[in-house]
């Protein structure tokens, strides 16, 4: 079953919206055009429709845990810029949520509890269809078995190759390290012949008769 976790909020925010706008009991007040929605706001909402967003997102917040209209003034505020002065956190209008609030309840989507406000049965079964509507099931990959086959049969390959490659490599190797040896043993046996005559040059010194 699609429930509202599977969906993207935005978009389940604004189709919400949509649907709220043809109820008779979320309506935007007078005043809605022309105020601010917080402190800390510097101006009003751009977007002509913000009553029914504002509502859609806190029918959303109550759907996933049930809370009042202090935790949702929490929710909404932000940082007032003060200019010089470092930044401050301001609240969200109260107002404006107790009389969203009251709206849902009155077209029974939401019913009051001890944490505040709480959703009924009509409003989970509201929010759920309007998810199921907007869900998109993830495409499945499906592999055929002959492209599987021949993805296997390329590794095994490589595998083959690879160890063929590496016996190769060590002789290699051995090779490059047994010349130094075999130039070394040379040099010795040079060393040793240019030695020797010195050698017995000494030991006919010492053999000469005195004069």
């Amino acid at each position: 079953m699609v429930t509202v976790l599977d969906v993207d909020a935005n978009k389940l925010i604004e189709t919400i919206a949509e649907s709220l706008k043809k109820t008779k009991e979320v309506k935007a007040p007078e005043w809605a055009a022309f105020v601010k929605t917080a402190h800390y706001k510097d101006k009003v909402p751009y977007n002509e429709d913000w009553w029914f967003m504002r509502a859609a997102a806190i029918l959303r917040r109550i759907y996933l845990e049930p809370m009042g209209v202090s935790r949702l003034k929490k929710a909404y505020g932000g940082k007032k810029n003060r200019g010089y002065k470092p930044e401050k956190f301001f609240s969200a209008s109260g107002n404006i949520i107790r009389k969203i609030l009251q709206q849902l309840e009155a077209a029974k989507y939401v019913q009051k509890n001890k944490k505040g406000r709480a959703i009924t049965p009509l409003g989970q079964k509201f929010l759920n269809k309007t998810a199921s509507d907007i869900f998109v099931a993830p495409k499945k990959i499906v592999v055929k078995p002959e492209v599987a086959k021949k993805e296997v049969s390329k590794v095994v390959k490589e595998a083959k190759e690879a160890v063929k490659e590496e016996p190769k490599a060590e002789e290699k190797k051995e090779s490059k390290e047994a010349k130094p040896k075999a130039e070394a043993k040379e040099v010795s046996k040079k060393e040793a012949k240019e030695t020797k005559p010195e050698v017995s040059s000494v030991v006919e010194s010492k053999d000469a008769p005195k004069k």
